[in-house]
Protein backbone atom coordinates (compact mmCIF):
# COMPACT_ATOMS: atom_id res chain seq x y z
CA UNK A 1 0.00 0.00 0.00
CA UNK A 2 1.00 3.58 -0.26
CA UNK A 3 1.70 4.15 3.56
CA UNK A 4 4.36 1.60 3.12
CA UNK A 5 5.69 3.35 0.26
CA UNK A 6 5.68 6.33 2.99
CA UNK A 7 7.13 4.78 5.45
CA UNK A 8 10.42 3.88 3.01
CA UNK A 9 10.60 7.47 1.75
CA UNK A 10 8.90 9.38 4.64
CA UNK A 11 11.95 12.85 3.94
CA UNK A 12 10.30 12.25 0.00
CA UNK A 13 6.69 12.63 1.18
CA UNK A 14 6.90 15.50 3.92
CA UNK A 15 9.35 17.36 1.64
CA UNK A 16 6.78 17.40 -1.07
CA UNK A 17 3.92 17.13 0.68
CA UNK A 18 5.28 20.62 2.60
CA UNK A 19 5.91 22.48 -0.72
CA UNK A 20 2.38 21.11 -1.96
CA UNK A 21 0.99 22.46 1.15
CA UNK A 22 2.94 25.96 0.58
CA UNK A 23 2.01 26.31 -2.69
CA UNK A 24 -2.09 25.87 -1.69
CA UNK A 25 -1.47 28.46 0.85
CA UNK A 26 0.47 30.94 -1.43
CA UNK A 27 -3.29 30.95 -3.62
CA UNK A 28 -5.34 31.03 -0.83
CA UNK A 29 -3.39 34.46 0.58
CA UNK A 30 -2.34 35.89 -3.19
CA UNK A 31 -5.14 34.77 -5.36
CA UNK A 32 -8.19 33.99 -3.21
CA UNK A 33 -11.79 33.57 -5.08
CA UNK A 34 -15.31 34.42 -4.22
CA UNK A 35 -17.30 33.52 -7.29
CA UNK A 36 -20.84 33.88 -7.99
CA UNK A 37 -21.03 30.08 -7.44
CA UNK A 38 -19.31 30.12 -3.97
CA UNK A 39 -21.85 32.72 -2.68
CA UNK A 40 -24.29 30.06 -3.42
CA UNK A 41 -22.65 27.78 -1.50
CA UNK A 42 -22.69 29.46 1.39
CA UNK A 43 -25.42 30.58 1.24
CA UNK A 44 -27.13 26.83 0.91
CA UNK A 45 -24.55 26.28 3.97
CA UNK A 46 -26.24 29.11 5.87
CA UNK A 47 -29.57 28.00 5.43
CA UNK A 48 -29.24 24.41 6.21
CA UNK A 49 -27.27 24.80 9.39
CA UNK A 50 -29.17 27.64 10.53
CA UNK A 51 -32.62 26.21 9.32
CA UNK A 52 -32.59 22.71 8.32
CA UNK A 53 -33.74 23.86 5.28
CA UNK A 54 -31.16 22.76 2.33
CA UNK A 55 -32.62 25.78 -0.03
CA UNK A 56 -30.89 29.76 -0.96
CA UNK A 57 -32.33 32.96 0.29
CA UNK A 58 -35.05 34.61 -1.73
CA UNK A 59 -35.96 37.84 -1.21
CA UNK A 60 -36.64 37.40 2.32
CA UNK A 61 -37.46 33.49 2.38
CA UNK A 62 -36.10 30.41 2.22
CA UNK A 63 -36.96 28.20 -0.89
CA UNK A 64 -35.90 24.92 -1.50
CA UNK A 65 -33.03 24.22 -4.40
CA UNK A 66 -31.64 21.35 -6.52
CA UNK A 67 -28.05 22.89 -6.01
CA UNK A 68 -25.31 21.48 -3.46
CA UNK A 69 -22.04 21.07 -3.00
CA UNK A 70 -19.51 20.04 0.12
CA UNK A 71 -16.75 21.65 0.14
CA UNK A 72 -13.32 20.31 2.01
CA UNK A 73 -10.02 20.78 1.49
CA UNK A 74 -8.41 17.14 0.13
CA UNK A 75 -6.11 18.32 -2.12
CA UNK A 76 -3.07 16.85 -0.73
CA UNK A 77 -5.57 13.67 -0.27
CA UNK A 78 -5.51 13.71 -3.93
CA UNK A 79 -1.99 13.89 -4.30
CA UNK A 80 -1.66 10.62 -2.12
CA UNK A 81 -4.70 8.74 -4.10
CA UNK A 82 -2.71 9.19 -7.88
CA UNK A 83 0.38 8.36 -5.89
CA UNK A 84 -1.08 4.96 -5.02
CA UNK A 85 -3.21 4.51 -8.47
CA UNK A 86 0.62 5.14 -10.04
CA UNK A 87 1.74 2.61 -7.97
CA UNK A 88 -0.66 0.15 -8.77
CA UNK A 89 -0.64 0.71 -12.05
CA UNK A 90 3.10 1.55 -13.28
CA UNK A 91 5.88 0.98 -10.34
CA UNK A 92 6.92 2.59 -6.67
CA UNK A 93 9.61 4.70 -8.42
CA UNK A 94 6.72 6.33 -10.66
CA UNK A 95 4.59 6.67 -7.31
CA UNK A 96 6.94 9.07 -5.78
CA UNK A 97 6.91 11.25 -9.35
CA UNK A 98 3.24 11.15 -9.62
CA UNK A 99 2.75 12.39 -5.87
CA UNK A 100 5.55 15.30 -6.66
CA UNK A 101 3.67 16.15 -10.06
CA UNK A 102 0.52 16.01 -8.03
CA UNK A 103 1.40 17.72 -4.96
CA UNK A 104 3.27 20.52 -6.79
CA UNK A 105 -0.01 21.06 -9.70
CA UNK A 106 -0.62 24.70 -9.99
CA UNK A 107 -3.99 24.28 -11.32
CA UNK A 108 -5.16 21.58 -8.18
CA UNK A 109 -3.89 24.44 -6.15
CA UNK A 110 -5.26 27.26 -7.41
CA UNK A 111 -8.91 25.11 -6.70
CA UNK A 112 -8.16 24.55 -3.23
CA UNK A 113 -8.24 28.17 -2.61
CA UNK A 114 -11.37 28.19 -4.07
CA UNK A 115 -15.40 27.46 -2.79
CA UNK A 116 -16.26 24.98 -5.58
CA UNK A 117 -16.28 21.40 -6.86
CA UNK A 118 -13.56 20.66 -7.83
CA UNK A 119 -11.51 19.53 -5.18
CA UNK A 120 -13.92 17.31 -4.16
CA UNK A 121 -14.80 15.90 -7.28
CA UNK A 122 -11.30 15.54 -8.39
CA UNK A 123 -10.61 13.58 -5.17
CA UNK A 124 -13.46 11.33 -5.25
CA UNK A 125 -12.34 10.63 -8.96
CA UNK A 126 -8.92 10.03 -8.30
CA UNK A 127 -10.46 7.44 -5.59
CA UNK A 128 -13.02 6.00 -7.73
CA UNK A 129 -10.16 5.47 -10.70
CA UNK A 130 -7.83 3.66 -7.68
CA UNK A 131 -10.07 1.12 -6.14
CA UNK A 132 -11.12 0.21 -10.10
CA UNK A 133 -7.54 -0.79 -10.75
CA UNK A 134 -7.50 -2.41 -7.28
CA UNK A 135 -10.74 -4.41 -7.53
CA UNK A 136 -9.44 -5.34 -11.09
CA UNK A 137 -6.28 -6.78 -9.92
CA UNK A 138 -8.34 -8.62 -7.38
CA UNK A 139 -10.84 -10.39 -9.47
CA UNK A 140 -9.03 -13.64 -9.84
CA UNK A 141 -9.20 -13.78 -6.33
CA UNK A 142 -12.85 -13.24 -5.75
CA UNK A 143 -12.30 -10.16 -3.78
CA UNK A 144 -15.42 -7.62 -5.10
CA UNK A 145 -15.40 -5.07 -1.33
CA UNK A 146 -13.07 -2.82 -3.63
CA UNK A 147 -16.34 -2.61 -6.06
CA UNK A 148 -18.70 -1.60 -3.42
CA UNK A 149 -16.37 1.89 -2.13
CA UNK A 150 -15.31 2.42 -5.81
CA UNK A 151 -19.46 2.26 -6.38
CA UNK A 152 -19.39 4.90 -3.26
CA UNK A 153 -17.03 7.22 -4.52
CA UNK A 154 -18.48 7.65 -7.95
CA UNK A 155 -21.97 7.95 -6.06
CA UNK A 156 -20.04 11.12 -4.29
CA UNK A 157 -18.58 12.29 -7.24
CA UNK A 158 -22.08 11.86 -8.75
CA UNK A 159 -23.74 14.05 -5.78
CA UNK A 160 -21.37 16.59 -6.43
CA UNK A 161 -21.88 17.05 -10.30
CA UNK A 162 -23.98 15.44 -12.87
CA UNK A 163 -21.29 14.49 -15.06
CA UNK A 164 -19.66 12.30 -12.14
CA UNK A 165 -21.37 9.83 -14.19
CA UNK A 166 -18.80 9.61 -16.82
CA UNK A 167 -17.08 7.50 -14.16
CA UNK A 168 -19.79 5.00 -14.01
CA UNK A 169 -20.47 4.47 -17.77
CA UNK A 170 -16.27 4.46 -18.14
CA UNK A 171 -15.59 1.73 -15.05
CA UNK A 172 -18.70 -0.39 -16.39
CA UNK A 173 -18.01 -0.31 -20.19
CA UNK A 174 -14.52 -1.61 -19.32
CA UNK A 175 -15.99 -4.30 -17.16
CA UNK A 176 -17.98 -5.23 -20.04
CA UNK A 177 -14.88 -5.52 -22.31
CA UNK A 178 -13.16 -7.40 -19.91
CA UNK A 179 -16.63 -9.96 -19.36
CA UNK A 180 -16.61 -10.56 -22.85
CA UNK A 181 -12.75 -10.96 -23.12
CA UNK A 182 -13.55 -13.97 -19.82
CA UNK A 183 -16.21 -15.40 -22.00
CA UNK A 184 -14.56 -15.48 -24.83
CA UNK A 185 -11.18 -17.03 -23.08
CA UNK A 186 -13.51 -19.84 -21.61
CA UNK A 187 -12.40 -18.57 -18.23
CA UNK A 188 -14.93 -17.88 -14.87
CA UNK A 189 -16.99 -14.71 -15.74
CA UNK A 190 -18.97 -14.75 -12.79
CA UNK A 191 -16.72 -12.67 -10.63
CA UNK A 192 -16.93 -9.90 -13.05
CA UNK A 193 -20.32 -10.02 -13.47
CA UNK A 194 -21.04 -9.09 -10.03
CA UNK A 195 -18.23 -6.79 -10.03
CA UNK A 196 -20.52 -4.90 -12.48
CA UNK A 197 -23.45 -5.49 -9.99
CA UNK A 198 -22.27 -4.17 -7.10
CA UNK A 199 -20.11 -1.29 -8.83
CA UNK A 200 -24.05 -0.22 -10.35
CA UNK A 201 -25.82 -0.58 -7.10
CA UNK A 202 -23.35 1.40 -4.89
CA UNK A 203 -23.55 4.04 -7.80
CA UNK A 204 -26.98 4.81 -7.88
CA UNK A 205 -28.63 3.46 -4.58
CA UNK A 206 -27.26 6.96 -2.77
CA UNK A 207 -28.94 8.76 -5.39
CA UNK A 208 -32.06 6.92 -3.91
CA UNK A 209 -32.80 9.47 -0.91
CA UNK A 210 -31.99 12.95 -2.99
CA UNK A 211 -34.48 11.60 -5.93
CA UNK A 212 -37.06 11.36 -3.01
CA UNK A 213 -36.72 14.60 -1.43
CA UNK A 214 -36.93 16.49 -5.24
CA UNK A 215 -40.09 14.37 -6.01
CA UNK A 216 -41.66 15.63 -2.13
CA UNK A 217 -40.00 19.16 -2.74
CA UNK A 218 -40.97 19.79 -6.47
CA UNK A 219 -43.01 16.48 -7.37
CA UNK A 220 -40.43 16.02 -10.36
CA UNK A 221 -38.56 13.33 -11.25
CA UNK A 222 -35.33 14.12 -10.45
CA UNK A 223 -32.43 12.05 -9.68
CA UNK A 224 -29.26 14.33 -10.81
CA UNK A 225 -28.52 18.40 -10.69
CA UNK A 226 -30.29 19.57 -13.78
CA UNK A 227 -28.09 19.86 -16.71
CA UNK A 228 -28.19 23.49 -16.62
CA UNK A 229 -27.72 23.91 -12.35
CA UNK A 230 -31.28 25.70 -12.55
CA UNK A 231 -34.06 25.98 -9.79
CA UNK A 232 -37.54 23.86 -11.14
CA UNK A 233 -39.07 27.20 -11.30
CA UNK A 234 -36.01 29.17 -13.82
CA UNK A 235 -36.64 29.44 -17.49
CA UNK A 236 -33.52 27.85 -19.83
CA UNK A 237 -33.19 29.69 -22.96
CA UNK A 238 -32.37 26.32 -24.59
CA UNK A 239 -32.53 28.06 -27.76
CA UNK A 240 -30.11 30.89 -26.81
CA UNK A 241 -27.59 28.08 -25.77
CA UNK A 242 -27.85 26.26 -29.07
CA UNK A 243 -27.24 29.28 -31.07
CA UNK A 244 -24.16 29.23 -28.40
CA UNK A 245 -22.88 26.40 -29.72
CA UNK A 246 -22.97 26.84 -33.62
CA UNK A 247 -20.08 29.47 -32.88
CA UNK A 248 -18.26 29.28 -29.28
CA UNK A 249 -14.80 27.67 -29.37
CA UNK A 250 -13.40 28.64 -26.83
CA UNK A 251 -13.30 29.88 -22.83
CA UNK A 252 -12.71 34.00 -24.17
CA UNK A 253 -16.03 33.58 -25.32
CA UNK A 254 -17.96 31.94 -22.57
CA UNK A 255 -16.17 35.44 -20.13
CA UNK A 256 -17.21 37.73 -22.65
CA UNK A 257 -20.52 36.42 -24.10
CA UNK A 258 -22.12 33.07 -22.42
CA UNK A 259 -21.92 34.28 -19.14
CA UNK A 260 -23.55 37.54 -19.49
CA UNK A 261 -26.68 36.13 -20.27
CA UNK A 262 -29.26 36.94 -18.27
CA UNK A 263 -28.44 40.43 -16.51
CA UNK A 264 -25.60 41.68 -18.60
CA UNK A 265 -25.63 43.32 -22.14
CA UNK A 266 -23.90 41.33 -24.56
CA UNK A 267 -21.84 43.41 -26.84
CA UNK A 268 -22.12 42.08 -30.46
CA UNK A 269 -18.81 43.43 -31.24
CA UNK A 270 -16.87 40.88 -29.35
CA UNK A 271 -18.60 38.42 -31.57
CA UNK A 272 -16.06 35.92 -33.36
CA UNK A 273 -16.13 36.27 -37.02
CA UNK A 274 -17.44 32.60 -37.14
CA UNK A 275 -20.99 33.41 -35.65
CA UNK A 276 -22.24 34.57 -39.28
CA UNK A 277 -22.15 33.09 -42.22
CA UNK A 278 -23.24 35.79 -44.07
CA UNK A 279 -23.89 39.92 -43.98
CA UNK A 280 -27.59 38.81 -43.60
CA UNK A 281 -27.18 36.93 -40.76
CA UNK A 282 -25.37 38.77 -38.81
CA UNK A 283 -27.56 41.58 -38.96
CA UNK A 284 -30.20 39.16 -37.75
CA UNK A 285 -27.69 38.10 -35.00
CA UNK A 286 -27.04 41.75 -34.35
CA UNK A 287 -31.14 42.53 -34.17
CA UNK A 288 -31.39 39.72 -31.39
CA UNK A 289 -28.79 40.72 -29.45
CA UNK A 290 -30.00 44.25 -29.69
CA UNK A 291 -33.28 43.18 -28.65
CA UNK A 292 -31.96 41.11 -25.50
CA UNK A 293 -30.08 44.28 -24.40
CA UNK A 294 -33.17 45.99 -23.99
CA UNK A 295 -34.12 44.18 -20.79
CA UNK A 296 -31.00 42.30 -20.51
CA UNK A 297 -33.64 38.66 -19.98
CA UNK A 298 -34.41 36.04 -22.74
CA UNK A 299 -37.99 35.31 -22.69
CA UNK A 300 -39.45 32.31 -24.98
CA UNK A 301 -40.46 34.56 -27.54
CA UNK A 302 -37.30 35.81 -27.99
CA UNK A 303 -35.44 32.25 -27.26
CA UNK A 304 -37.56 30.83 -30.27
CA UNK A 305 -35.71 33.58 -32.54
CA UNK A 306 -32.22 32.47 -31.49
CA UNK A 307 -33.43 28.50 -31.64
CA UNK A 308 -34.49 29.21 -35.29
CA UNK A 309 -31.43 30.97 -36.29
CA UNK A 310 -29.45 28.21 -34.36
CA UNK A 311 -31.23 25.53 -36.71
CA UNK A 312 -30.51 27.26 -39.87
CA UNK A 313 -26.80 27.54 -39.15
CA UNK A 314 -26.59 24.04 -37.95
CA UNK A 315 -28.44 22.52 -41.49
CA UNK A 316 -26.14 25.00 -43.50
CA UNK A 317 -23.13 23.68 -41.77
CA UNK A 318 -23.31 20.27 -39.77
CA UNK A 319 -19.78 19.52 -39.49
CA UNK A 320 -18.98 22.37 -37.83
CA UNK A 321 -22.01 21.93 -35.57
CA UNK A 322 -20.95 18.59 -34.87
CA UNK A 323 -17.60 17.88 -35.65
CA UNK A 324 -15.33 20.97 -36.19
CA UNK A 325 -16.12 22.85 -33.19
CA UNK A 326 -16.32 20.39 -30.55
CA UNK A 327 -13.28 19.88 -31.26
CA UNK A 328 -11.61 22.74 -30.80
CA UNK A 329 -13.79 23.37 -27.67
CA UNK A 330 -11.79 19.94 -26.26
CA UNK A 331 -8.70 21.24 -27.45
CA UNK A 332 -9.03 24.58 -25.99
CA UNK A 333 -9.75 23.22 -22.59
CA UNK A 334 -6.91 20.74 -22.76
CA UNK A 335 -4.38 23.73 -23.84
CA UNK A 336 -5.32 27.27 -22.65
CA UNK A 337 -3.42 28.42 -19.71
CA UNK A 338 -5.73 27.33 -16.62
CA UNK A 339 -6.50 31.14 -15.81
CA UNK A 340 -9.70 31.42 -15.19
CA UNK A 341 -9.53 32.32 -11.60
CA UNK A 342 -7.05 34.79 -11.69
CA UNK A 343 -7.37 38.14 -12.77
CA UNK A 344 -5.00 37.53 -16.21
CA UNK A 345 -6.61 38.71 -19.21
CA UNK A 346 -8.42 35.38 -20.85
CA UNK A 347 -7.16 37.10 -24.02
CA UNK A 348 -3.59 35.96 -23.25
CA UNK A 349 -2.37 35.63 -26.21
CA UNK A 350 -2.70 39.47 -27.27
CA UNK A 351 -0.35 40.49 -24.62
CA UNK A 352 -2.05 43.55 -23.43
CA UNK A 353 -1.85 42.76 -20.02
CA UNK A 354 -0.05 43.44 -17.04
CA UNK A 355 3.28 42.56 -17.58
CA UNK A 356 3.44 40.05 -14.51
CA UNK A 357 0.49 38.20 -15.34
CA UNK A 358 0.70 38.06 -19.47
CA UNK A 359 4.31 36.37 -18.31
CA UNK A 360 2.23 34.02 -15.39
CA UNK A 361 -0.18 33.04 -18.44
CA UNK A 362 2.33 31.83 -20.79
CA UNK A 363 4.49 30.10 -17.93
CA UNK A 364 0.97 28.19 -16.52
CA UNK A 365 0.58 27.21 -20.45
CA UNK A 366 3.71 25.74 -20.54
CA UNK A 367 3.15 24.02 -17.32
CA UNK A 368 0.28 22.39 -18.93
CA UNK A 369 1.72 21.40 -21.71
CA UNK A 370 3.96 19.94 -19.87
CA UNK A 371 1.84 17.94 -18.37
CA UNK A 372 -0.11 16.90 -21.30
CA UNK A 373 3.19 16.23 -22.94
CA UNK A 374 4.49 13.29 -20.45
CA UNK A 375 1.42 12.22 -20.43
CA UNK A 376 1.31 11.20 -24.35
CA UNK A 377 5.06 9.99 -23.81
CA UNK A 378 3.89 7.80 -21.31
CA UNK A 379 1.08 6.46 -23.08
CA UNK A 380 3.70 4.92 -25.28
CA UNK A 381 4.77 2.69 -22.65
CA UNK A 382 1.08 1.64 -22.20
CA UNK A 383 2.04 -1.99 -22.11
CA UNK A 384 3.68 -0.91 -18.84
CA UNK A 385 0.46 0.46 -17.52
CA UNK A 386 -1.98 -1.98 -15.90
CA UNK A 387 -5.40 -1.57 -16.91
CA UNK A 388 -4.32 1.69 -18.70
CA UNK A 389 -7.47 1.13 -21.50
CA UNK A 390 -10.05 2.03 -18.33
CA UNK A 391 -7.64 5.35 -17.67
CA UNK A 392 -7.91 6.06 -21.10
CA UNK A 393 -11.10 5.17 -22.30
CA UNK A 394 -12.25 7.42 -19.03
CA UNK A 395 -10.25 10.60 -20.45
CA UNK A 396 -11.64 10.39 -23.81
CA UNK A 397 -15.09 9.83 -22.57
CA UNK A 398 -15.00 13.08 -20.49
CA UNK A 399 -13.55 14.56 -23.47
CA UNK A 400 -15.96 14.24 -26.29
CA UNK A 401 -19.03 14.74 -23.45
CA UNK A 402 -17.27 18.33 -22.61
CA UNK A 403 -16.90 18.81 -26.30
CA UNK A 404 -20.42 18.96 -26.60
CA UNK A 405 -21.20 21.64 -23.24
CA UNK A 406 -21.64 25.25 -24.50
CA UNK A 407 -19.76 26.50 -21.68
CA UNK A 408 -15.47 25.41 -22.61
CA UNK A 409 -14.33 26.26 -18.76
CA UNK A 410 -10.54 24.54 -18.20
CA UNK A 411 -11.65 23.35 -14.92
CA UNK A 412 -13.79 20.20 -16.53
CA UNK A 413 -10.45 18.78 -17.92
CA UNK A 414 -8.94 18.28 -14.21
CA UNK A 415 -10.83 15.78 -12.94
CA UNK A 416 -8.71 13.64 -15.57
CA UNK A 417 -5.20 15.11 -14.37
CA UNK A 418 -5.28 11.89 -11.78
CA UNK A 419 -4.31 10.02 -14.75
CA UNK A 420 -3.23 12.29 -16.87
CA UNK A 421 -0.52 12.60 -14.00
CA UNK A 422 -0.24 8.70 -13.54
CA UNK A 423 0.89 8.76 -17.42
CA UNK A 424 2.90 11.58 -17.08
CA UNK A 425 4.89 9.65 -14.22
CA UNK A 426 4.84 6.61 -16.60
CA UNK A 427 7.14 8.93 -19.03
CA UNK A 428 10.33 8.13 -16.49
CA UNK A 429 12.28 4.70 -16.72
CA UNK A 430 10.29 2.65 -14.30
CA UNK A 431 10.07 -1.20 -12.87
CA UNK A 432 6.85 -3.03 -13.54
CA UNK A 433 3.59 -2.34 -11.75
CA UNK A 434 2.85 -3.22 -8.44
CA UNK A 435 -0.56 -3.88 -6.79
Amino acid sequence: MVRELMRSSWRFFAVVALAGLGLRLLFLFLAPQITDDSRVYADLAKNWLSHGIYGITDADRIVPTYLRLLQILVDLGTSLLTADLTRRSVSERAAKIAFLLAALCPFFANYAATALTETLEIFFTALALDLAVFGLGRLEQERLGPWIWCGLAVAASILLRPDGGLLLVAIGVYLLIVLVRVVHERREWKRVFWAGVLLSIFSLAPLIPWTARNWLAFHQFQPLTPRYANNPWDYVPIGFNRWVKTWIADYVSVEEIYWHAPGEKIDSEKLPARAFDSAEQKQRTVELLDSYNQSTEIDPELDAQFAQLAQERIRARPLRYYVWLPELRIADMWLRPRTELLPADPRWWEFNDDLKWSALSVALGVVNLVYVLLALAGLTRGHAITCVGLLVLFMVMRSLFLGSVENPETRYTLECYPALIMMAAAAVKTGSGQG
